[in-house]
């Protein structure tokens, strides 16, 4: 079968590789749609440790199961799923404290195991999720990263009425900003230096509240926004994003800060404040969720997903993702 290997940091290419097969507990799955992510990106350029190279790379993705290993009971052949990308152990320390996403022996889809940019991927039957009756392929490849936003608001605790100021209008950027909208946020407000995606963020997905300096965002919470989102990965953005926040405020880390960067943060300003910085990374026990918030319309995924390409066109659809002209960008027709 055809499959997107990356052979090596900067050596990516469209190839022949074995079929994969169904062992004890697994399903094949043939891919409808498969989205690419930042962490791809990451894997390409050799910014992401977890990675084994050779790699096929993709983990965001929906398909129908067109082989099921012995032992399987909870699908069959023809079955519509999608798939949780981590495999955790289950029985280390933080696997035990239902921390699954800190697990100390994590492997997963598109990293560790084959990925799902290809036409057919083995995955244990345990990460598989049934999807609705009418959800679309490229709806059911939005929702691992869906299932990230929603592990990012459950560790921000957050309350109905909130404000949230979202620094980053790309793909996640604006699916943090729809989930926050659906949720009950009192103010949702978007910061980016693309003009471009912020008139996107502005007309195609209605938020009125959008500058390419959040100081000029700064009215909408003149004492501080109660969170502020990191969805870019610059560190010098989170830095900044720290001054956005109210007394007793909180900032979510989502972006993915590459590997030793380090940040500068006023500490006394931190301790003064009782400011609280959050980590996010991954998901846990928030796929099934995603898959009911797409469902509920909460996500407008027919908006996020700006492009679509064939398996054979990678390099295109990858060009496109790099020059940060649109937004989710999917492989589809697999």
């Amino acid at each position: 079968m055809r499959a997107v290997v990356v052979e090596q940091p900067g050596v990516v290419r469209v190839t022949d590789v074995p079929e994969p097969v169904a062992g004890p507990g697994e399903v094949v799955i043939e891919v409808g749609a498969c989205g690419i992510c930042g962490t791809d990106i990451h894997i390409i350029d050799g910014e992401y440790p977890p990675a084994e190279y050779p790699c096929i790379i993709g983990h965001e993705f929906g398909g129908t199961i067109v082989q099921v290993g012995e032992g399987v009971t909870r699908f069959k052949l023809g079955d519509r799923v999608g798939a949780d990308p981590n495999f955790p152990c289950m029985g280390c320390f933080h696997c035990q404290q239902g921390e699954s996403n800190m697990c100390l022996n994590l492997t997963g889809t598109g990293t560790t195991n084959p990925g799902a940019l290809a036409e057919r991927v083995a995955v244990p039957e345990r990460v598989v999720y049934a999807l609705p009756d009418g959800m679309t392929w490229l709806q059911a490849a939005l929702i691992e990263p869906v299932s990230c936003v929603v592990h990012g608001y459950h560790r921000l605790d957050p309350k109905i009425g909130e404000s949230y100021l979202i620094f980053g209008a790309g793909p996640i950027g604006l699916q943090l900003a729809q989930i926050a909208r659906f949720n009950g946020a009192g103010v949702v407000a978007i910061v980016d230096i693309n003009e471009g995606r912020l008139a996107r963020a502005r007309d195609d997905f209605g938020f009125e509240h959008v500058a390419t300096r959040w100081e000029d965002l700064r009215h909408l919470a003149p004492i501080g926004f109660d969170n502020a989102i990191d969805a870019t990965g610059v560190p010098r953005v989170v830095e900044m994003a720290l001054y956005s926040l109210r007394r007793r405020g909180k900032l979510l880390v989502f972006g993915v800060c590459p590997p030793g960067e380090k940040g500068c943060f006023d500490l006394f300003k931190i301790f003064s404040e009782e400011l609280s910085i959050i980590g996010t990374m991954s998901l846990v026990h928030s796929y099934g969720p995603a898959i009911k918030a797409i469902g509920a319309g909460a996500v407008d995924a027919d908006k996020v997903v700006s492009h679509t390409f064939g398996l054979e066109d990678f390099a295109d659809a990858l060009a496109m993702v790099r020059s940060g002209a649109g937004l989710k960008v999917q492989i589809s027709g697999l």
